[in-house]
């Protein structure tokens, strides 16, 4: 890929620039605006470099009825850039031309601006026309965040150090299994968390109550006593009465409702966590809209103060690490959520390989 660091003889020109600030909003207002920060530095360096003018393009929501205003006031809020030279494109997933990657969307979108930036890896793993098709019509380079997101993950996928930590959860069983049997080579240990980890106990013949659970079984029962694999033995219950217990998972009731991991057994996975020399997490250990959030703060607390290096990546996760603001205390955070996890899949994505 050729970077924006390449660029010369840009004076007077128009960048067109891929972003994602696909961000949480409520009441008109940005919930988490840790994508849109992560897009300045690039933006910042073509204002500097001197071009006329630069095309924001983005999408928000999944059917593009969303409006862009409170992103826009957010933007130039945080950055303090001029909107003389910096205007949004319309939320792209308004055309139906984006999704479908349709070569003539493309070109009107290549139309706009005489070199194209993509800086926003979350959306890589989608081949829509944004992201794949305006670099056959226009020179196309990786914008800062990209080249960031690509040099740490590729730490993982290439060459980790050990003893290496994978710490995963959330749910999507479907997008997580292979990344379970690929990593299940590589790491050393991986720990099992989220509702993910209501699969295995099932698997395991746990009884595992009202909780959510994915009814296809994705081949669990061919890694399930894998001696890397870590599955928690106590969890955090929600019972009928509507009291929060911490159960061993033999005991857990046809009634209850797992939300979380059990203090006890993060305490095992505080030793694993001092003895890392590299930890990759991606995804929430508990459901913490549900009241399940109390060991993924603390787990995400002792991965901060360990001596590893430690990537995170993972939609919720970096939602989380925002709202307690601790974004500098890890080597890395990710913006991507799926694209994290394809990326750490395969190597490369769709998005990736249209720049070369």
């Amino acid at each position: 890929m050729k970077s924006i660091k390449s660029l010369k003889n840009i004076k007077g020109k128009t960048a067109l620039v891929r972003v994602d600030f696909n961000v949480p909003i409520k009441n008109g207002k940005v919930l988490d605006d840790f994508r849109i920060k992560k897009a300045i530095p690039a933006i910042d360096f073509l204002l500097k470099k001197g071009v006329k003018k630069i095309i924001l393009i983005t999408h928000l929501g999944s059917d593009g009825t969303e409006s862009l205003g409170p992103v826009i006031k957010d933007f130039f809020k945080i950055s303090k850039f001029s909107k003389t030279q910096i205007e949004f494109f319309e939320n792209v997933r308004k055309y139906k031309g984006e999704e479908k990657n349709d070569p003539k969307f493309a070109r009107e979108l290549a139309g706009l601006g005489d070199f194209y930036v993509n800086d926003a890896f979350s959306v890589c793993h989608r081949p829509h026309a944004s992201v794949v098709s305006i670099p056959k019509y226009l020179p196309s380079y990786a914008g800062f965040q990209l080249e960031e997101e690509i040099k740490n993950l590729s730490k993982v996928v290439k060459n980790p150090k050990h003893p290496f930590l994978f710490i995963l959860g959330g749910a999507k069983f479907s997008t997580k299994m292979p990344l379970i049997k690929k990593y299940l080579k590589i790491a050393d240990k991986i720990f099992i968390g989220g509702a993910l980890l209501n699969d295995f106990l099932k698997a395991k013949g746990f009884e595992v109550g009202v909780s959510l659970v994915d009814e296809k079984s994705y081949g669990i029962e061919k890694i399930i006593k894998n001696h890397s694999l870590i599955i928690p033995e106590f969890v955090l219950v929600k019972n009928t009465a509507g009291k929060f217990i911490e159960k061993n998972v033999q005991d857990v009731l046809k009634t209850d409702n797992i939300l979380d991991v059990g203090e006890k057994s993060i305490k095992e996975l505080d030793i694993l966590i001092k003895k890392a020399k590299l930890i990759l997490w991606n995804g929430p250990l508990g459901k913490y809209e549900a009241g399940g959030g109390g060991t993924t703060k603390k787990v995400l607390k002792m991965v901060a103060s360990s001596k590893a290096e430690s990537i995170i990546g993972g939609g919720d996760t970096v939602t989380l690490i925002s709202e307690m603001k601790m974004e500098k205390k890890f080597s890395f955070v990710s913006t991507g959520g799926g694209a994290t996890l394809d990326y750490l899949a395969n190597g490369t994505l769709p998005g990736i390989k249209a720049l070369k």
